[in-house]
């Protein structure tokens, strides 16, 4: 066994616990909630609600679920707080997943759910299981476990479940400390195209004299894409694709069109899809060459050709035999760049699609904002603390653990005093934070993905309209969001009334609920407050409490036919249910609370001083660009764009200006234009940037 997963266990479990006692919930709860964090974050599931159903007789077990796009997700949980590192065994595994499977079955063709509580997790997932008879296609089973696979362990066979495929996911701690130390954003998922389809896809080598990558123009029949996409589904699509593509909707019409109408046309009439990989094996097959093995298959455009021809081979029942994708698949070699080329790929090949990078990738300039800000500035002493930390911002999945890799313990201690891990967030949590906010709450309900695609399109428009707006006053208010998200958490965790489960729910609707008191009072939480404070007040935790109670009652009672809280919470009318609560809401709120409230003009002043902060801020970095860049540089740029009619009267001027440095300084105005003049050169193909080394700036 090795020493490091063994070290993992033990962080692993202490951090489970003190958050557990922090927070106040169960460890069982805490347990889920961390594993399935690192699911959702990975992008192999979507979501999470806990639903702990144990009958005293056994036979049943089911810990949470979620579903999405007729797919049913399952969670079990092995866990019992141990203390050391054991094994699961493949007989247990196979009983922990046919008490699964029995909840299943009884949820589907006994109702159970008659037996159960209406008020219960377990009640609305088995009555959500039995209205949906023809609506899930596909059921998958997710252990999760603290302890280690054994090493005879075989495999788990996926059966039909009362005529539904299953299929069975087993995550032990070994697993988890993989995925958990991998600076990948996923499990790398390898397709044998021998083994699986008993012959390999024809391909043409695209002779591109390219140290970085190879490029292969292929051709998939339409049964194997479907095939591929049934079996892995959003492992498939690049994440961020993926995101993109759940809030397009299911089935292009016109693709359906062509696949029932006109099959032999499809070549013809669709672009394609654009894929990457890390590795392919290839062979001379038949009719010449073709590829055998691809590693870390990703489709990063043609998502929705991909989706739609396996929903209408499903619903239409439609022939595939007939239809033919062709592919063109970059493998980026692994000593390249690839977290900068890939994107890249991905954002290029989907620019027909009209959508900001900000809808799709980490290295967008907002995200690298609110990453500099995290790391600059301190954070104030908490009350009763002598040192100052700073929140951590990961803008790219791993980067805590990554940052500490190669640390000493002394070391490792140092950077987790000055950056705790309960002060760091992601992309998913920022989207959550800021969107019960100045968003519809139902997508937080929604999950992760689909939150994070809202909160990316709206962020995306501002950003271009108005990029001062994300300055310090910006992201301090975001902590002070974030502070008060978590403490909202912690606060339901200890409620009497809190029976289990729901908690995510609640904590949307409540802040939701905060938000709009404010805008109906023309009032606003006085964020600058809870930021120098770093905790929220006495009276927002009295407000906070008095808002979940009345929440937690509204969702409790759906309306005739919706049985299914969670389901109920991810509806717009529910929003519109709660909102009806806002008079006895405003009734009972603290005085205190009210009091602590400041007016909108005090926001607004704060928030215009900030930009023009920024503006020199800006400017400032612009002018530490420019200077990065030798005159004799400027010189040849202002030359190749000259040969090109590219540069206006003016630019030509500045980069004359610029050519004189440090004769000559450029103004901040000069410097905002020079940059806009390096980004265009760039576009133009003018490769000494690239090899000196000169980064885009984030206002390019």
């Amino acid at each position: 066994m090795e020493q490091a997963v063994k070290d993992f266990f033990h962080d692993f479990r202490q951090e489970l616990m003190s958050n557990a006692e922090a927070n106040r919930a169960f460890q069982l709860e805490e347990f889920l909630n961390k594993f399935s964090n690192e699911l959702i974050e990975t992008g192999l599931v979507d979501g999470f609600e806990f639903c702990h159903y144990r009958p005293p007789r056994g036979g049943m077990r089911v810990d949470g679920y979620w579903s999405d796009d007729e797919v049913l997700t399952i969670f079990i949980a092995d866990y019992d707080c141990r203390t050391e590192l054991e094994f699961i065994t493949q007989t247990e595994v196979d009983a922990i997943f046919k008490r699964a499977s029995n909840f299943f079955e009884a949820s589907r063709n006994k109702d159970l759910h008659a037996e159960l509580e209406e008020t219960s997790p377990g009640y609305g997932l088995s009555r959500k299981i039995s209205d949906s008879i023809d609506g899930i296609r596909e059921v998958r089973f997710f252990l999760l476990s603290e302890r280690l696979l054994s090493e005879r362990f075989k495999f788990v066979e996926n059966l039909l479940i009362s005529g539904v495929p299953a299929k069975y996911h087993i995550w032990d701690i070994s697993r988890l400390y993989r995925q958990h130390s991998s600076q990948q954003k996923k499990e790398i998922l390898t397709i044998n195209f021998l083994e699986k389809f008993n012959k390999g896809v024809p391909c043409l080598v695209a002779n591109v004299d390219v140290d970085a990558y190879q490029s292969y123009l292929a051709v998939l029949q339409g049964d194997i894409l479907s095939t591929l996409y049934e079996e892995y589904g959003s492992q498939l699509l690049e994440q961020n694709v993926r995101s993109f593509l759940q809030a397009r909707g299911k089935v292009n019409k016109g693709i359906r069109a062509t696949v029932l109408n006109d099959p032999d046309m499809f070549f013809a009439y669709n672009n394609g899809i654009t894929a990457t990989a890390q590795d392919v094996q290839t062979c001379q097959g038949p009719s010449g060459l073709e590829i055998i093995c691809i590693k870390d298959l990703q489709i990063v455009n043609g998502g929705q050709t991909t989706a739609s021809l396996f929903h209408t081979k499903r619903k239409d029942k439609a022939s595939l035999k007939h239809i033919f994708v062709q592919m063109k698949l970059s493998v980026i070699n692994k000593d390249s760049d690839a977290e900068e080329i890939v994107p890249r790929i991905s954002e290029y090949a989907n620019t027909q699609n009209r959508v900001s990078a900000a809808d799709f990738f980490s290295n967008h300039s907002f995200h690298i904002k609110i990453e500099e800000f995290s790391r600059r500035i301190w954070a104030p002493a908490m009350p009763g603390a002598q040192r100052e930390t700073k929140w951590f911002y990961e803008r790219v999945r791993g980067q805590y653990a990554n940052e500490q890799s190669n640390f000493t313990q002394a070391e490792k201690r140092k950077f987790q005093a000055k950056y705790p891990r309960s002060k760091m967030f992601t992309k998913t949590d920022l989207a959550k934070f800021d969107n019960v906010w100045d968003e519809d709450p139902k997508w937080v309900n929604l999950g992760a993905q689909k939150n994070f695609v809202q909160f990316a399109k709206r962020i995306g428009k501002e950003w271009n309209t108005s990029p001062l707006v994300f300055n310090e006053i910006y992201y301090k208010r975001l902590i002070a969001r974030a502070l008060i998200f978590r403490r909202t958490e912690k606060l339901i965790s200890t409620q009497s009334w809190y029976k289990g489960g729901y908690r995510a729910n609640i904590v949307a609707y409540t802040i939701a609920i905060l938000s709009e008191l404010c805008k109906k009072n023309n009032k606003a939480i006085d964020y600058l407050g809870i930021w120098n404070g770093q905790v929220i007040s006495a009276a927002m935790v009295d407000a906070i409490t008095v808002i979940s109670e009345i929440v937690n009652r509204s969702i409790s009672s759906p309306p005739p036919g919706s049985t299914n809280i969670s389901e109920w919470c991810k509806t717009q009318s529910c929003w519109y249910a709660i909102q009806k609560s806002i008079p006895e809401v405003s009734k009972n709120l603290p005085d205190d609370f009210v009091k602590s409230l400041i007016s909108v003009d005090t926001v607004h002043s704060m928030e215009n001083d900030a930009k023009k902060v920024q503006k020199i801020d800006d400017g400032i970095d612009a002018q530490r660009l420019i200077f990065t860049i030798p005159p004799e540089q400027w010189s040849k740029i202002l030359a190749a764009g000259s040969e090109k009619s590219l540069w206006t009267g003016k630019e030509v001027g500045i980069l004359k200006v610029a050519i004189q440095i440090p004769h000559k300084i450029p103004t901040d105005k000069q410097s905002a234009v020079l940059l806009k003049v390096l980004e265009r050169a760039r576009e133009e193909g003018y490769q000494s940037l690239q090899s000196m080394g000169v980064q885009r700036h984030p206002d390019c």
